[in-house]
């Protein structure tokens, strides 16, 4: 058929597929293709062409933001998984005798960390049926008002969980800060290190 055959009704179904084209395009279906013959004489055959290669285009782009979704999900999910593993070395707790577990805190300490690390205390305290919680604040060199604050509440915490919580590793430094910032540590158990709360926690419960 040649071009000056065509009629209006052929030229309208020719907008019509093209209509339809691009609304199965603008609902996310990128397969749709007009069909286009070789040397097809109709009206709108150079048309019908642009719009195939159009829309080739825009599925070539749909597939690359596709892959780059996936791909910054990955990493975020990897990025993730590396501050899951980071939060739980910022919390080491060990078992270091039967019904006793140890803290061990190093680095600045801020009111997320805090928070964190109560909270995975509770937890273990509470799953293990823990008797003492000592917390060895050997690794940090200063301490401020807010900081000696995190410890005491976290010490509370655990007694109200009927576990013994002692506090070791003061040095000279924090306990001069404590004792200058006028810092009533009444109500905590302290002990000059690690192996002295961990020996006197032995001894009394031996003798028992």
């Amino acid at each position: 058929m040649e071009q000056n055959d065509w009629t209006e009704q052929d030229i309208l179904d020719n907008v019509t597929d093209i209509l339809l084209a691009l609304a199965n395009v603008g609902s996310g279906d990128y397969t749709t293709r007009l069909a286009v013959e070789v040397d097809d004489a109709r009206p709108l055959a150079s048309l019908y062409n642009a719009i195939n290669e159009m829309i080739a285009s825009l599925a070539a782009e749909q597939a690359k933001s596709q892959a780059y979704q996936a791909e910054l999900e990955e990493k975020l999910a990897t990025i993730e998984q590396q501050r899951a593993a980071i939060r739980e070395l910022s919390t080491p707790i060990m078992e270091v005798w039967d019904g006793v577990l140890c803290l061990p805190v190093v680095g600045i300490m801020d009111t997320v960390r805090s928070t964190e690390m109560t909270g995975t205390l509770l937890k273990v305290v509470a799953e293990k049926g823990t008797k003492c919680a000592i917390i060895d604040i050997t690794g940090i060199e200063v301490m401020d008002t807010r900081t000696v604050d995190h410890f005491i509440r976290m010490a509370k915490a655990v007694r109200l969980l009927g576990a013994e919580c002692a506090l070791t590793g003061t040095n000279p430094h924090i306990a001069q800060t404590v004792v200058h910032m006028g810092i009533d540590l009444a109500n905590v158990v302290t002990y000059r290190s690690l192996r002295d709360a961990l020996q006197n926690y032995v001894s009394r419960n031996s003798s028992a």
